[in-house]
């Protein structure tokens, strides 16, 4: 067990059986405790295999050149194994400091996830979506194994397994009932209930021979699993959309919830309800479900409790009441019906201990977007769920989520970002209604929170002298706060009728402008919180930026009108404009340096730059982004134009000529929502809905006044473990200054800022794998050049002097010498290059190479043993 593990992995991964790891860990700890022997490292192996199967699947040398290096540092497979390979990535600082909730993370689905569930073994996840189809995939590994089932014309509510694992019975708001083979995806049963629909959920009962389904109308039924035939029913008495359905354990009864705030429960012969109304919570109902002896009823609602119910007499016996979580948006429970998973409005999935209320588990956070449904594993140890994000998660219900730290990031989107007029602070306002300051280089927070707002803060401004701050919110006002103190020095701002979409300081310092959702624009005094003009009125919709020239005299404004307008600050007359072009509503203007040119970036994806006297386009469109663009700023000396996108990427483009001169750089994982350049040039700050902040080093190109690779040297190296063709950014023009490292026996090792980081690979310059990330990290990790990340999580920055790979993967079991001079002669070992030449991928996707085959063949009779019998040996 102590020398054997990896290479135990290797057979798993190249025999593509890395979906029975878990299974046969858990054999094994039962195996060690039954003997009374120490079962800590078998239980560490068990979280190494949940956490890099995905990894390990594709890839068997990333079971050393991924897996290994990102294990928690404290681990007992870590610090087994390391010593042993020296020649692997190096965490320099962050990393995990534990094993880590997320397990998993599922892709494939082209619209939100609506609902989700595991087999009764365990191994396999179905899910339903609002794509019409259903997909069946490996909970270990994360592969998609059957799928996509297609046959529903709309969104799949609904999904479950049949208790032996063999058939999936689905509903649709096409007002149908399907059921399908597991394994073939053909429909075994169906469609039926067309009459009946729309159905909002669906089960099968616990010998698999009847489903059970409620309706949009109330209006629940029995049908056969076989025949399609409905053989009890209607179940009527909901006076509104039935939520949950469940069977109880020995098939006599059902339980239903409904959007009419009851539970119920029926007499499954009579389709009478048998116990008179289960009334309590005060909101939708959302799960139901028996205890495994069916005495008891338990019922999650919108109204933030989990109420457990006896069922003769309808009296609530145990609640859970989440009065910070806000309201629930789904809830589960465990198969032992002693845990309750759910996930608040914030998209954050906890569970708790039913009869102590203590949590467990949790909090789990990561998903993008709404989480639509969680389920339980059989063994109650994994939680699964599934997003409007078009992502599933698994997760590792017995671990509770504990940050070291302290870490004092903004734990909402980060909207706005701006640096001082000196540029050694930051200032950033958040959807977590706070704003805070932080030193540029440290990323340590300086001031703040800065709190007062009630609602979302959408822009952030330094005073020209770099002592006070202004805000912009959703609450509809602007406050003026001490960067010292963190105390509110002016304001609140009142007038506006609408959100607050972009705030402004003028050059003395004096005023202050603000544009708003009720398309006006207001110009303020600083000290009074007076309008001292304005309203500006013209636009026809809402007023999405605005900016002061760099002599104050002029105000620009974009909006969602499609239009720019150049107002005079004293008169609030337009003196120039319409400016028309963009073919959709624009999000962010910029005067140049000298206040003769206006840059504009929109949602119709290109940043158009216009001349201010003749109001037509000048440069562009700079044409590049993939998705809209959410901010635009020029360079100090106005040569260039950084833009950042909700594609997640920003780049740098050249004012006069439109061409990109730096870019796409990577690294955000959300949509980017704010850029600027800092005062001297050499900097650039982005901020991103993934709730992180980013500044980037100077050094890029010979074409900026200084690079973007000031604080590490991106490696270049041929890889050629898969070749990922799929990958989104492949035939992407990327420009980036890549220094390579010269020693005598190393390549260059591709990890740039426009590495592309898909299904947690990082990517070559020709989609070959580098590395894999795991999930917990990928928001935090520096591109090589990051000066600083502010994140509310940890951040991880690597260290690759020492990274082997290629084909000579095997290698990184070498010493590495004493003798290296990291500054000039960094060694990275090498076999035989590739010349460029991409090899075809397996079935599994991945292609070893023959190096790995060699070396896996002996892995394999090393392993034999291992495989057919006895754990003695691992």
């Amino acid at each position: 067990m102590n020398n054997q593990f990896l290479f135990w992995l290797e057979v798993l991964s190249l025999t593509k059986r890395v979906n029975l790891g878990t299974s046969m860990m858990v054999q094994l700890i039962d195996w060690l405790r039954k003997g009374r022997q120490d079962d800590k490292m078998a239980r560490d192996m068990k979280k190494f295999v949940a956490t890099f199967g995905s990894a390990i699947s594709q890839s068997a040398p990333h079971i050393y050149l991924s897996a290994l290096p990102f294990a928690p540092r404290h681990s007992t497979v870590f610090r087994q194994y390391i010593t042993d390979y020296q020649r692997t990535i190096r965490t320099e600082r962050g990393g995990l400091e534990g094993w880590p909730a997320i397990q998993n993370i599922l892709e494939g689905h082209t619209f939100l996830v609506a609902s989700v569930a595991f087999s009764p073994d365990g191994t396999r996840i179905v899910s339903g979506s609002e794509d019409t189809t259903l997909r069946v995939w490996d909970a270990e590994t994360a592969e998609m194994i059957a799928g996509p089932f297609e046959g529903h014309r709309k969104t799949v509510n609904s999904v479950s397994f049949s208790p032996d694992g063999t058939r999936i019975v689905s509903s649709s708001w096409d007002n149908t009932i399907r059921v399908w083979d597991a394994q073939t995806t053909e429909m075994v049963t169906g469609p039926f209930g067309e009459y009946a629909g729309p159905f909002s959920c669906v089960a099968f009962s616990p010998d698999g021979t009847q489903i059970i389904s409620g309706c949009n109308d109330g209006v629940i039924r029995i049908w056969d699993a076989e025949t399609a035939e409905m053989v009890t029913g209607p179940f009527e008495g909901h006076t509104d959309r039935v939520t949950a359905v469940a069977f109880s354990p020995d098939r006599s009864r059902l339980v239903s919830g409904s959007d009419d705030w009851t539970v119920r429960v029926w007499d499954v012969r009579t389709a009478e309800m048998v116990t008179g109304l289960f009334e309590g919570h005060i909101n939708v109902i959302r799960l139901v479900a028996f205890s495994p002896d069916g005495t008891h009823i338990i019922s999650g609602s919108d109204d933030a409790t989990a109420l457990m119910w006896d069922v003769r007499t309808a009296e609530v016996v145990a609640e859970i009441v989440e009065e910070e979580s806000g309201w629930f948006v789904s809830v589960t429970f465990s198969p032992d019906r002693t845990h309750v998973a759910f996930v608040s409005d914030e998209n954050v999935i906890w569970v708790r201990d039913i009869e102590t209320t203590e949590m467990v588990a949790g909090p789990f956070e990561g998903h993008a977007d709404m989480v639509t449904s969680v389920a339980f594993s059989p063994d109650g140890t994994r939680v699964v769920s599934g997003s409007e994000d078009m992502t599933i998660r698994v997760w590792d219900a017995e671990t509770t989520e504990s940050i070291a730290g302290p870490f004092e990031g903004h734990s909402g989107e980060v909207s706005s970002v701006a640096f001082s007029p000196d540029g050694t602070r930051l200032v950033s306002g958040s959807r977590d209604t706070t704003i805070r300051v932080w030193d540029a280089q440290t990323a340590e927070m300086v001031a703040g929170p800065f709190e007062g707002h009630t609602d979302a803060i959408i822009s952030v401004a330094f005073s020209p002298d770099g002592t006070r701050v202004v805000s912009g919110s959703e609450d509809k006002t602007l406050r003026v706060w001490d960067v010292k103190t963190a105390e509110m020095v002016t304001g609140p701002f009142k007038g506006h009728t609408d959100w607050v979409s972009s705030v402004s300081f003028s050059p003395d310092g004096t005023r202050i402008i603000s544009g708003s959702g009720d398309n006006k624009i207001r110009l303020w005094d600083a000290e009074t919180a007076e309008m001292a003009v304005g309203p500006f009125k013209g636009h026809t919709h809402v007023v999405t930026c605005v900016a002061f020239s760099p002599d104050g005299a002029r105000i620009v404004s974009g909006s969602e009108d499609k239009t720019i307008l150049i107002w005079n600050a004293e008169t609030s007359e337009i003196i120039a404009g319409p400016f028309e072009g963009h073919t959709n509503l624009i999000f962010s203007v910029a005067f140049s340096p000298d206040g003769t040119h206006i840059a504009s970036g929109s949602c119709d994806k290109t940043v158009l730059v216009w001349d201010t006297e003749t109001v037509k386009i000048s440069a562009g469109p700079f044409e590049g982004h993939t998705d809209w663009i959410s901010s635009v700023a020029f360079s100090p000396d106005g040569v260039y134009i950084v833009s950042g996108s909700h594609d997640m990427t920003i780049r740098i483009w050249d004012a006069t000529t439109s061409g990109m001169v730096v870019g796409p750089l990577k690294g955000h994982t959300k949509e980017v929502s704010s850029v600027a350049f800092s005062p001297d040039g050499r900097r650039i700050v982005s901020a991103s809905h993934d709730k992180t902040i980013r500044v980037w080093g100077s050094q890029t190109m010979g074409r900026l006044p200084a690079s973007f690779n000031e604080q590490a040297h991106p490696i270049d190296t041929p890889s050629f473990l898969l070749n990922r063709g799929d990958a989104a950014s492949g035939a992407e023009e990327q420009t980036n200054h890549v220094h390579e490292t010269t020693s005598p026996d190393s390549s260059p090792i591709s990890f740039t800022d426009t590495s592309t980081l898909v299904d947690g690979w990082m990517l070559g310059p020709n989609n070959e794998l580098l590395f894999w990330v795991p999930p917990a990290v990928r928001t935090g990790l520096y591109r090589p050049s990051n000066v600083s990340i502010i994140d509310e999580r940890r951040v991880t920055k690597l260290n690759l002097e020492n990274f082997v790979h290629g084909e000579s993967w095997s290698r990184c079991k070498d010493r590495i010498p004493r003798n290296t001079d990291r500054g000039q002669n960094t060694v990275i070992q090498h076999g035989a290059r590739l010349g460029g030449r991409k090899r075809k991928a397996s079935e599994g996707g991945s292609d070893h190479g023959q190096g790995i085959d060699v070396h896996a063949n002996k892995r394999f009779k090393e392993a034999k043993d291992l495989e057919e019998g006895g754990f003695e040996g691992i």
